[in-house]
């Protein structure tokens, strides 16, 4: 079956999608944060932030997209640098702010677990170089793909520091609580030999492909099994099983870097593509 010319355009624009990924993320951070500072009931003014942030910097990067799509460059280039770099300030100054955490001040190891996320404000800052580099590198270059993948290769990193710090809360009480650990570092590991590698053959990014379709089952899994807490939690409250238990929408986080990744590995496959026919090109010459 084949897609409607919009579409098609949309899909095989690869650089678009990343920019709509962006802006889904954004928008979805509104959401996250503010159920993350409602556990101690935005007891610092500053936690407000970044969920005004997220919601003025999703609608002004809208502006932007729709800029592009209309071909109004410098509207779109302006706009987009805005809210990257604005984005990159409040990802680090979160970052700032969480460092005066409680493991930060103790020093231990049940400090660190307990203590506010440390990493999580980098979402931000990760979003903002994200589209930074989607609007600062020239169209058909090819290292856009291998940065794309660094980047999704990033969030991966987090994904398994936090996966390991939020179920050491409960010391692991359930066995597969281990499964987001050991698909996060499945994830790390492979992505980081396809950025590593200058031109991934075709095993590798087989490979890839296989590792991102199991880090979506896993998101997927992650979330129903968190659905299923929530429901089944002490409190009456299916909301306040949700806010207080295990988080919702983290085990998401998975599909979403996914897809992420794919969208770098689709280049970097077409390059690595590209590279193949041009050297049985050049054989066939000589």
């Amino acid at each position: 079956m084949r897609l409607p010319a919009p579409l098609a355009r949309l899909a095989a624009d690869r650089r678009r999608l990343v920019e709509l990924f962006v802006l889904s993320n954004l928008a979805f951070l509104v959401l996250d944060v503010w159920i993350a500072h409602s556990v101690n009931a935005f007891r610092h003014p500053l936690e407000w932030l970044p969920v005004v942030f997220a919601a003025a910097g999703s609608a002004v990067l809208a502006v932007a997209v729709a800029a592009g799509w209309r071909r109004r460059g410098a509207l779109w280039r302006w706009l987009g640098h805005a809210v990257g770099w604005a984005a990159i300030a409040v990802g680090v100054g979160g970052l700032l702010l969480h460092l005066e955490g409680r493991f930060f001040q103790q020093t231990t190891l049940e400090g660190l677990v307990y203590s506010a996320p440390f990493a999580a404000p980098l979402a931000f800052a990760g979003l903002g170089f994200l589209l930074l580099a989607d609007r600062m590198l020239p169209p058909g270059d090819a290292s856009w793909g291998r940065w794309v993948l660094f980047f999704a290769l990033g969030g991966f990193v987090g994904n398994f520091a936090l996966s390991l710090a939020d179920h050491a809360q409960n010391g692991f009480f359930f066995a597969r609580e281990w499964i987001s650990v050991a698909a996060a570092a499945l994830a790390v590991g492979f992505l980081a030999v396809a950025v590593a590698k200058r031109r991934p053959n075709r095993a590798l990014v087989a490979g890839c492909w296989w590792v991102l379709a199991a880090q979506v089952l896993v998101g997927l899994l992650g979330f129903a099994w968190h659905l299923a807490a929530a429901f089944e939690g002490p409190a009456e409250s299916l909301a306040t099983n949700a806010l207080y238990g295990a988080p919702l929408f983290a085990p998401l986080l998975f599909a979403d870097l996914a897809v992420l990744a794919a969208l770098g590995l689709w280049e970097v496959g077409v390059e690595d593509t590209a590279t193949i026919r041009g050297g049985a090109a050049n054989e066939e010459a000589r």
